[in-house]
């Protein structure tokens, strides 16, 4: 037998209902390190699947991987991960080719699940270009970090709250950001992040963002972080631009620095000057482009 609906009422429900699609699944797990003690840095194992790809541009010094998202966005409940296993003595700077995108979700929100393990003695900077949320987007976004003595993580995340270039506003949306860093197994870092509803009215408030559009976060985990407090306040004296503000501290053997901005182009800019000079090497090239 073959029901049908003939209530009217039940007839619109059933079309307001969000429709069900077929979501973007990317998963990237990479394993990399030097073949010998004190040699370049090589992937050992590499699987991708969905539309998440690694690309590897040559170059010198550390080995480079820029994630490729072949969708073009997330949105609607896609899930994207990562995992990175940095052997003892590995050296690694991962970015992206572009600006992730999470578009607006008609109800189902997408996870982005990072995590990272880095052997002692390894190096990782992770560098992504910035994530734009737009109107009605909702994501959850985790990082996390599983360091052994003396590995060094340096992370920044830039994210833009609507295209600013458009007036973008966002009138309701969810972004939620968790970050846990834990040094031979022990919790050393952890910061939780959520803006849900009018997003662009709450960070009007001078509690919240003060009338940010955008914000950045970048974390120094390695050893002698904590000492660099300082010097990194005087960086950002002398990178900083008028309409951002920066802060920085320094507890529990690591650095953090926070930033907003009234667009993401500023702040970008300030970003990249900063980890130019604080890491004494240049940003990747993607970031050139």
């Amino acid at each position: 037998m073959h029901g049908h609906i003939s209530d009217p009422e039940a007839l619109r429900a059933v079309d307001r209902a969000a429709p069900m699609r077929q979501r973007s699944n990317g998963h990237v797990r990479l394993q990399a390190g030097p073949a010998h003690p004190g040699g370049a840095t090589r992937i050992i194992d590499l699987a991708e699947s969905g539309p998440s790809r690694l690309r590897f541009p040559r170059g010198n010094g550390a080995l480079e991987a820029v994630l490729v998202n072949t969708a073009g966005g997330v949105a609607c409940g896609d899930h994207f991960a990562i995992a990175i296993d940095l052997a003892a003595g590995g050296d690694l700077v991962l970015t992206t080719t572009a600006a992730e995108k999470i578009y607006r979700s008609d109800g189902p929100v997408s996870r982005i699940e990072n995590h990272v393990s880095l052997s002692a003695g390894a190096k990782l900077a992770w560098l992504p270009q910035e994530t734009i949320l737009f109107d009605r987007a909702r994501v959850r976004r985790r990082f996390e970090a599983d360091l052994a003595p003396g590995a060094a993580l340096v992370a920044a995340e830039i994210v833009a709250f609507g295209r600013a270039a458009r007036g973008e506003r966002i009138a309701d949306g969810l972004f939620a950001d968790a970050w846990r860093v834990r040094r031979a197994g022990r919790l050393v870092y952890a910061d939780s992040f959520v803006l849900e509803g009018p997003i662009s009215e709450l960070l009007a408030r001078p509690a919240i963002g003060g009338g940010a559009g955008a914000c950045a976060t970048l974390l120094d985990a390695s050893d002698g972080a904590e000492t660099r407090l300082d010097e990194v306040r005087a960086r950002l004296a002398e990178v900083g631009a008028p309409g951002i503000e920066a802060a920085a501290s320094a507890w529990n053997g690591h650095l953090a620095i926070r930033a907003l901005s009234s667009a993401v182009g500023p702040l970008r800019g300030l970003i990249a000057r900063f980890l130019a000079g604080y890491r004494g090497l240049p940003m990747p090239r993607v970031w050139q482009s």
